[in-house]
């Protein structure tokens, strides 16, 4: 699975912003129908991104068109999935996912969008993913049940401002208040077999330091990317998350001296100092590969405003 690091918020409300978007340096693109558009408003938005994707993304395909739809318990829900399937969506951000039961009723409605026959003519069958937001000590709680519940889920995404809202915590800087729930979206990534998870925005956008540093924090305990609101964030995280000139370099020299090792039989050897054996290996060669990945994006556009 190519890991995607950088995922950019997009008002579904604003024409200008999400036809803007599609030219940015990110992996992914996700047009908001719920915290972004208010209520007199959905209808509306939901039009301008049904538009936004019935065309075709760029040569590379890049970047990946998600939409966040509303809750699964709103009014909303049902319309907006309905309205945004089409050829060009990569999948659907599911806010508020606290139960198994709110992915069942998502994936009850992309499989009957399949079963109109609009899938089978235009793409692969089952390929628009499902991207569940944990934003409550309920999701938390569930968070397992949650990502086993469909095959459609790559990796879940974590929204740190309504989480602490819920649990009556105040955010800090340094984050040790969301400590604990960030390590645990990590783990039960794991366990439930799919991708790291994506982190939370960073709400202020002209604090690059402390993005920076968030962003460092959060790929230390294993996530593998972070949630954008404007495109003067793509740089710092991008270069937090990517592998740096001299990783690269060891890896390349992992990844030799070790195949050649295979060659003759050994499984265990040391390069520069230090044990390599076969998960030393491993990620030596997904360093390489997510260098190869970052190497295709155009550079990073810094001092734009949306």
């Amino acid at each position: 699975m190519k890991q995607m690091r950088t995922w950019m918020f997009v008002p579904g409300i604003d024409e200008r912003k999400m036809a803007k978007a599609s030219q940015l340096p990110v992996d992914a693109v996700i047009y908001d129908l719920e915290d972004a558009v208010a209520a007199n408003e959905k209808a509306s938005a939901r039009q301008l991104v049904k538009a936004q994707l019935q065309s075709a993304p760029g040569s590379n395909g890049t970047p990946a068109r998600y939409v966040r739809v509303n809750a699964a318990d709103s009014p909303f829900f049902a319309e907006d999935v309905q309205e945004v399937c089409g050829a060009y969506l990569s999948g659907i951000v599911l806010p508020k996912a606290e139960e198994a039961s709110a992915i069942a009723r998502l994936e009850a409605l992309l499989d009957e969008w399949r079963g109109n026959g609009f899938a089978d003519s235009e793409r692969q069958v089952g390929t628009v993913e499902i991207v569940p937001l944990i934003e409550s000590a309920r999701g938390l709680y569930h968070a397992y049940e949650i990502a086993r519940a469909s095959k459609r889920i790559k990796r879940l995404m974590f929204g740190s401002i309504d989480f602490a809202l819920d649990i009556q915590a105040d955010l800090t800087r340094d984050g040790q208040e969301l400590l604990f729930a960030r390590s645990q979206l990590v783990v039960v990534s794991r366990a439930a077999g799919i991708g790291g998870p994506i982190d939370a925005v960073f709400p202020d956008v002209h604090d690059t330091e402390g993005l920076a540093g968030e962003a460092r924090r959060a790929r230390h305990l294993g996530f593998q990317g972070k949630l954008l609101i404007h495109p003067n964030q793509i740089g710092p995280v991008r270069e937090v998350f990517a592998p740096v000139p001299e990783q690269v370099a060891e890896a390349e020299q992992i990844v030799a001296a070790f195949e050649e090792a295979l060659a003759v039989g050994v499984g265990s050897i040391q390069v520069g100092g230090k044990l390599v054996d076969a998960p030393v290996y491993e990620r030596a060669k997904r360093t390489i590969e997510e260098a190869r990945e970052i190497s295709l994006l155009t550079n990073p556009i810094r001092g734009e405003e949306r």
